[in-house]
């Protein structure tokens, strides 16, 4: 027996949550599905609320689920931080997590959980290019794509349940995607029609099931460094290959009715981090613009000034000044959307303080996975608001896409975005000056000529040559020195 399971024995959780049955089917094996849904999972099953576990399917080869059999499932989520002035430290064994299937190896196995009575609600996190429609037959072992498999397990659910409308699933995704419930659901139809399956599972899959748009707020780091880990483990007094480490702030914003509220009653164990309504473009824009989107501009500077953190950055008096800057005077007054006064501004120093907890080691080159299609979502529409507003370019957001431009040239490690290859090419073939433009340029990576935004293209242009002659410290360095409202970034959050 592991220690993990050790430990379970003598301390928490309690051998009956072990045996709850399986109500969430769950794509994705990741740290933020661990540290906030699945967290959120195991305080109400621990307070007697919701009952029931999650089985995970493991969507790709990346990473080894067999950690997650080893320790029985089990894994330990540490709680760091400050909250409301108060320091915060709890260690959590969370036991939601069922089992792990892997989709590649046991498709069967996944498909069978489609004929559990009690199953009630699909999670998912498969980042933001996972929720796309991909052409295939779905009768492959298994799909390629997310809404692929998905669509296999509920036309297998339908069948095996004979269209019972009672049988109808409740779908969250937390992709960061705007529209991410919505967005999926058109996918999964639009496969269903071209799959040529039966008219009466496409009028269940309308009726019955439930797709909820979704936001998923929480800072929780992919896998510690090995010093962390050692670390860590020493603290606790024992190993786990699965520790992961979250901020205090959790918040999860679901849109649904009073059905959805009965089906997801795991909430009820957390009202103050579940926000069930109507309507959370206001909770899902303000996130993505202001902790999400100032992520997207500030990592490939980050990385390439020689910061390995968001804490370590924030430390530095000129990172900290760009951050600051970025937040509160060019994003918080551009996002595209209508938030109560204040609201932006308040929500950004907040931001900025849980930038600086300590105890998370949230690494930049994480947050560059996908980094062009995050550079998209998150900030073209505040870029485009800001010119709206104003007739000059936002300065430290077109550093910000000066360094992601020269990250791509410069990176000393793999670069994880399916883009990749699109820059690589474009810094082979093309003058600094050139590429500069012909990026910029190109609607169909932004949705919009970028580069037809007065003085946008120069500011850029300016900063990927410094880059480039003097390294990004020194620019941004020099940047600061000259700017006008530098004793403004360095106000504190």
């Amino acid at each position: 027996m592991n220690q993990l399971s050790t430990r379970l024995l003598t301390g928490r959780p309690e051998s009956a949550l072990l045996t709850l049955p399986e109500k969430v089917l769950q794509f994705g094996t990741g740290a933020l599905l661990r540290g906030l849904p699945d967290y959120l999972i195991d305080r109400a099953n621990k307070q007697g609320i919701f009952n029931g576990r999650v089985v995970v399917v493991k969507s790709t080869d990346a990473g080894d689920s067999g950690i997650f059999e080893q320790q029985d499932n089990l894994y330990t989520l540490l709680i760091r931080g400050i909250e409301n002035g108060k320091t915060v430290s709890e260690n959590i064994i969370s036991s939601a997590i069922s089992r792990v299937l892997s989709a590649r190896q046991q498709w069967p196995e996944v498909l069978a959980c489609a004929a559990n009575p009690l199953l009630e609600i699909v999670l998912s996190n498969t980042t933001e290019v996972g929720i796309q429609l991909v052409q295939e037959d779905i009768r492959q072992m298994p799909p390629s794509s997310f809404p692929g498999k998905l669509l296999a397990f509920l036309h297998a659910r339908y069948r095996v349940f004979h269209g019972d409308l009672s049988k109808g699933l409740v779908i969250v995704p937390t992709e960061l995607v705007t529209g991410n419930g919505d967005l999926l659901e058109s996918i999964v139809l639009e496969l269903a029609h071209e799959n040529n399956l039966e008219y009466g599972f496409i009028e269940w899959l309308e009726n019955a099931c439930t797709f909820c748009n979704s936001l998923v707020d929480r800072i929780v780091p992919g896998q510690p460094s090995a010093n962390q880990i050692a670390s860590l483990q020493a603290e606790l007094g024992y190993e786990d290959q699965l520790i992961t480490v979250a901020e205090p702030y959790c918040l999860w914003a679901i849109e649904g009715d009073e059905k959805v509220a009965n089906v997801l009653s795991f909430q009820q164990a957390a009202p103050e981090s579940v926000v069930i309504t109507t309507d959370i473009n206001g909770y899902r824009e303000r996130k993505l613009r202001l902790l999400n989107g100032t992520h997207t501009l500030s990592c490939g500077l980050a990385h390439l000034a020689g910061f390995t953190t968001v804490n370590a950055a924030m430390e530095d008096l000129e990172m900290a000044s760009f951050i600051t800057h970025l937040v509160l005077q060019e994003i918080a007054p551009a996002i595209p959307y209508s938030l109560p006064p204040g609201d932006a501004e308040q929500f950004g120093r907040q931001v900025l303080e849980r930038f600086r907890n300590p105890a998370v080691e949230h690494r930049w080159l994480s947050i560059t996975v996908q980094y062009s299609a995050k550079m998209r979502m998150r900030n073209i529409a505040v870029l485009l608001e800001h010119y709206r507003k104003n007739q000059t370019p936002p300065r430290y957001f077109a550093l910000g896409f000066a360094a992601f431009l020269c990250f791509y040239r410069q990176a000393d490690c793999p670069i994880k975005d399916d883009q990749a290859a699109y820059f690589i090419e474009k810094w082979e073939t093309l003058s600094a000056k050139d590429l500069t433009h012909t990026v910029l340029a190109d609607k169909e990576l932004w949705g919009a000529d970028l580069s037809l935004l007065p003085g946008f293209e120069a500011q850029v242009q300016g900063f990927v040559a410094g880059i480039l002659n003097s390294g990004a410290r020194t620019v941004l360095h020099e940047f600061l020195s000259k700017d006008e409202t530098k004793s403004f970034a360095n106000t504190p959050a």
